[in-house]
């Protein structure tokens, strides 16, 4: 790894840092095989704990603001439909001992019973880490269907603003950005108040042994 480190440094030095518009020569170069390596190697990393947002800034520099929304929203679609099978197909071994305290508890209890409010509200907050959300809604209950709506819908507003802001590459974020950032923020803040305050069923005592 050091070695690897050390030789990406004296190639940096020495053919220097590629600028924005050679890396898109390239991606325009490489024809359909750039948005399919970008979208699986996004979606097979973010399956873990992986920083979605490097992938996201770089779609907006790549493949430009509409491109980069387009895949980078798929891959996080796929990846987090990833994570949910994972965790599903065994039966949440690996996660489990990861994933777990009151937040976690808090979290699962509203996914069991309000799927897409709870998703969506959560997928739209910044805060909240993208895998372990993946893996929490693994562990819940909630179905299938209302999963990926939520996250689509979730995640769509974010990854926008984010890509639009790696397509313009100012070194400093759009006023719009910010402002779409906080109202998706204070969105998915109201739907957790309003998942808050919706009933939920009382746990029953485990029978006694």
């Amino acid at each position: 790894m050091l070695a690897l480190v050390a030789l990406v440094v004296v190639a940096l030095r020495v053919y220097g840092v590629p600028g924005v518009s050679d890396l898109r020569r390239v991606t325009a170069e490489a024809g359909p095989w750039a948005p399919l390596l970008f979208v699986g190697l996004q979606a097979v990393l973010c399956v873990t704990p992986f920083p979605r947002t490097v992938f996201t800034v770089a779609a907006g520099a790549l493949f430009g603001a509409l491109w980069g929304t387009v895949l980078t929203v798929l891959a996080t679609t796929l990846a987090g439909l990833l994570a949910y099978a994972l965790v599903r197909a065994t039966g949440g071994r690996l996660v489990r001992r990861y994933v777990r305290g009151s937040a976690v508890h808090w979290t699962r209890r509203r996914l069991d019973h309000h799927g897409t409010l709870a998703v969506t509200s959560l997928r739209l907050v910044p805060i909240v880490p993208f895998a372990a959300l993946n893996y929490v809604c693994g562990l819940s209950s909630v179905r299938f269907l209302p999963y990926l709506v939520g996250t689509v819908v979730g995640v769509l507003p974010g990854t926008i603003a984010i890509v639009v802001l790696g397509d313009a590459v100012t070194g400093r974020p759009a006023p719009l950005t910010i402002v779409i950032s906080a109202v998706c923020g204070l969105v998915g803040l109201v739907g957790i108040v309003v998942a808050a305050r919706r009933p939920v069923p009382e746990e029953e005592p485990a029978a006694a042994g």
